[in-house]
This record gives structure tokens, sequence and C-alpha cells, in this order.
């Protein structure tokens, strides 16, 4: 059932994927004043974008399962969280090699979009271990999905109180006196934003299939009373059923 429309969206990705590099690299202009480095912004700002929605995303699904108690939700959940804080070590990474090109600096501590950003990515870093320190399966998902939504309703606020930061250390490309990007920037950021976000989506696709078969194959090893290899069920990451 996961697993159903995985080929299309990966094609689309793909197809996605090569269009933003195509328009980064032959159609954007260079940046007058950073030249050939700014192209990096094209990566790391889709990057962030998306990571925080998936966060975002992920406290949605948590409030659906503390609704109805069902565990796929949980699964959603887990897999969407799991997903942005890979994007999350991205973006730290992609940042720091900008930041040192542009400021000389791999990290300006005094800049609010920078730290807000890490402050975030260290919080949902402790999901993990917060997660895997419950035993019991039904408390880990509630108390997981407690976390995921409290975490959730973190984001906004504190994208709204780095946009209010007087600091303008970080280039603000939206909505700024110089009416932000031109339309050949901005057309290709969006290609590359849309292409980053069907990337997220396709991954998230994909490790919620792999989920659902790895739980389908210890059912039927149940079935067939057969335990599975090592003993017992994982307590690190939900089944999908």
């Amino acid at each position: 059932m996961y697993g159903k429309g995985l080929r299309p969206l990966s094609i689309a990705t793909i197809v996605g994927i090569a269009a933003a590099l195509s328009l980064v690299f032959f159609y954007a202009p260079l940046d007058a004043d950073q030249g050939f480095i700014q192209k990096i912004f094209y990566l790391h700002v889709p990057l962030a974008i998306t990571a925080l929605i998936g966060f975002i995303v992920g406290g949605v699904f948590a409030i659906a399962h503390l609704r109805s108690g069902n565990r796929k939700w949980d699964a959603y959940s887990y897999v969407s969280i799991h997903m942005s804080v890979i994007f999350g070590v991205a973006v730290l990474v992609t940042g720091s090699i900008w930041a040192k090109a542009s400021w000389g600096h791999w990290w300006v501590w005094d800049e609010p979009t920078l730290v807000s950003f890490l402050i975030v990515f260290l919080m949902y870093a402790t999901y993990y271990p917060f997660r895997y320190a419950i035993e019991d399966p039904e408390r880990q998902a509630r108390y997981a999905s407690v976390f995921a939504v409290t975490a959730g309703a973190f984001v906004p606020l504190n994208f709204m109180a780095v946009r209010m930061a007087q600091s303008l250390v970080h280039p603000r490309v939206f909505a700024t006196a110089n009416g932000g990007l031109p339309g050949s920037m901005m057309f290709t950021f969006l290609v590359c934003l849309a292409a980053t976000a069907l990337l997220w989506g396709t991954l998230v696709k994909l490790e919620l299939t792999a989920k659902s078969t790895s739980g389908q194959l210890k059912r039927l090893r149940r079935a067939l009373d057969a335990p599975a290899p090592g003993g017992g069920s994982s307590r690190i990451a939900p089944e999908v059923g």
C-alpha cells in the first residue's frame, strides 16, 4: 500500500532536481556581490524551508495519532521528523560553507537566523533519545506525539521571532526594501524549492514503504511461528501496519 505511487514520485523528483540544477548553473545570473558561491543559496534555503515544514508536518501527524490512537499516524510523524532532521544536517553543513565563503567564519553566533535554526535542530535531535528511553510501545508513541506537537508549535513561533529581529547579517530574501530576488533568481529558487520538497516526500514515502514491508515480514514470521532474528520487535522505530 505504501509503495503505490513511489515510482512516478521518484521520476518526478529526478526530473525536478535535474531542472533545478540546470537553472542554477545555466540560467540564474551570478550574484553581484558574492559571485558563484551565492549559488549554494539555491540548495541551502530550500533545504531549510523543507526541513522546518517537515517538522510541522510531523506535529500534524502526531495530532492525528493522539486523536485516533492509530499507530499509523505515529509512524508518519516519526518518519517526517527523521527525514527533516537529516535535511537539517544538510542545512547546517551548507550554511557553514556559505558563511565561510561570505563572512570568513564557519559560524556567526550573533546572527539570529543561524542560531534559531540550530536551536530547532538540537531540540528535534532530542526526539530520538526521548523516544528510545520509553520501552512500552503505546506510551512511547503517545509521549513522542506530545513532543512532536509541542516542538512543531515552536517552529513557527521561532520563525516569527527571527523575522522581528534587528540583525540583518543573514540575507533576507523575501519582502526586503529592495524587492527581494530578481525574477530569474526567484524562478530558479521556486523550482529548487519544489524539487527539494519532492525529494523530501519521496524519501518519506520510501522509508514508510520499507517499514511497512518489514512489519509485514514480522507478522508473517509470527503467523508461521518463526521468531524474527534477534527476537522481539524494535523499540527504535514504530512499525507501519
